[in-house]
């Protein structure tokens, strides 16, 4: 190290006044206010000094630092003013991937958001009779023609399907059993008490609901016996929670939807159903079975259906409660709703998915068209893209695999794809991952046996460019 002690190294630093009267600082200044460069710049000199105390800087070292000092000073301050909120690369071949915001929103949607968010709207006005109005006319005429004209299957659904909007699926949840339940009990399978992220508990739900759970049957069977049986005059609701994020298999019974039905119909209870992420879309035509639809509950005769708006549906963060139009009015005239309903941000971003669904423009919804991708359609990308990359040290290579769902909906199901797997002689598969995720736009992917592995199914064509760049970086 330096002859020079760690003392004269410190007297050696500008003091914050000083960097602050450069004309280079001032500019900075001038252009991001004197209070975040003056945070940034006390900032960069605390680091120097956490340098110095650890004998990681002599002199000279010090001197080209200080030689720096301004560019320093100026990456920092941009470093502090970037959005912590960013977009990414989703390589992970996951569609509906929670940690990364779910389903990303159409180019209508965003359009839709962008021309409500800066001018006035009629959110609350009604402009026919110029008085105030109610937000929810905005979806419901769109979930009429997708739900209400297709679902009345008997004389029990032949009032008018109803669809109000809350923040998301647990308040739905919520709302609904505490309209429907409070100070009664809901009878449930306890095979069907589940957790999904964020330690969301069906029956932790039910309590700040203040209903009553009333468990029948055992974690992997349940008898439509064992719900006749626990009826009793404190009964307000049938619960039926969709295990969306897991599967029981072997010795299992559960009894069918319309052995439900048939039980609410009879004793004059209302049957809900929590379907969780609740496609709108015939997920069959993609080569996905058993994950039940919004309709294929509302067909079958379920009284009231909870559902996402950001899982298959494709649309802003959103709980969703469609059903009878009286049990659904009781949920609306409920003081909780006003706390758990959305803005107009949200209902533009949901006005304009549930439009693409009337017009059957399915691809404008990219969730839907990400599902609707053949294996072929994503291996001749990848291949134009591994011909783009020049590099002498990646390996790069396509191997078969398989997208997924994700999302808590349909963990069984995958969909067939073509994966680019990534190989480098000097560095792990976790530390290309790393650079990946440190590059300019963030790429998130996933790793599989020592390689780095890429689904395009889940990288929209226009980031392929910036893609390409991040992975020759890595060479």
């Amino acid at each position: 190290m330096s002859a020079i002690s760690n003392p004269a190294l410190f007297q050696k630093l500008p003091s914050t006044d000083e960097l602050l009267r450069q004309a280079e600082i001032q500019k900075l200044v001038e252009r991001e206010g004197h209070s975040q460069v003056t945070e940034s710049i006390r900032l960069v000199l605390e680091l120097l000094r956490q340098e110095i105390a650890k004998g990681r800087l002599d002199e000279k070292s010090l001197n080209l630092a200080l030689d720096g000092l301004s560019g320093a000073i100026a990456r920092q301050l941009q470093q502090s003013l970037r959005y912590s909120l960013r977009s990414l690369i989703n390589a992970t071949g996951v569609i509906l991937h929670t940690n990364l915001g779910r389903a990303p929103l159409g180019a209508s949607a965003l359009q839709h958001i962008g021309e409500t968010a800066v001018d006035y709207s009629n959110l609350e006005f009604d402009l026919d009779s110029g008085e105030r109005g109610k937000r929810d006319i905005h979806v419901q005429r769109l979930f009429q023609k997708l739900l209400a004209e297709n679902a009345g299957n008997a004389e029990h659904n032949s009032a008018v399907v109803s669809t109000i909007v809350v923040n998301n699926n647990a308040a739905a949840v919520l709302l609904a059993l505490n309209s429907l339940a409070e100070g009664g009990e809901v009878i449930v399978s306890r095979g069907e008490l589940v957790e999904i992220g964020g330690s969301f508990r069906i029956p932790d739900v039910m309590s700040k609901s203040q209903a009553t759970l009333r468990e029948v049957g055992t974690t992997n069977r349940t008898r439509i016996a064992d719900y006749e049986r626990a009826i009793s005059d404190r009964t307000r609701v049938l619960l039926r929670v969709h295990r969306s994020n897991f599967e029981i298999t072997g010795f299992t019974e559960q009894p069918l939807l319309e052995e439900l039905v048939a039980l609410a119909r009879r004793r004059n209870i209302p049957l809900v159903e929590d379907l969780g992420s609740g496609a709108l879309f015939d997920l069959r035509s993609v080569g996905i079975t058993g994950e039940p639809g919004v309709l294929d509950s509302l067909r079958t005769g379920v009284d009231v259906v909870t559902y996402s708006g950001d899982k298959l549906l494709g649309g802003p963060q959103a709980g969703l409660i469609s059903g009878r139009a009286d049990l659904v009015a009781r949920m609306r005239s409920n003081s909780l709703f006003r706390a758990l309903r959305v803005d107009k941000l949200t209902y533009a971003a949901l006005e304009a998915t549930l439009l693409a669904y009337v017009k059957d423009d399915h691809d404008s919804v990219p969730v839907l068209r990400m599902m609707r991708l053949s294996k072929d359609e994503i291996s001749r990308r990848a291949e134009l893209l591994i011909a783009r990359i020049r590099s002498s040290k990646l390996k790069l290579e396509l191997i078969d695999g398989e997208s997924v769902i994700g999302g808590g909906a349909a963990p069984s199901a995958v969909l067939p794809t073509r994966l680019i797997a990534i190989a480098h002689p000097d560095q792990s598969a976790d530390r290309l991952c790393a650079r990946l995720r440190a590059s300019a736009t963030p790429v998130i992917a996933r790793v599989e046996e020592g390689k780095v592995l890429l689904d395009l199914r889940t990288v929209f064509p226009a980031q392929e460019t910036t893609l390409t760049a991040a992975l020759a970086s890595l060479d």
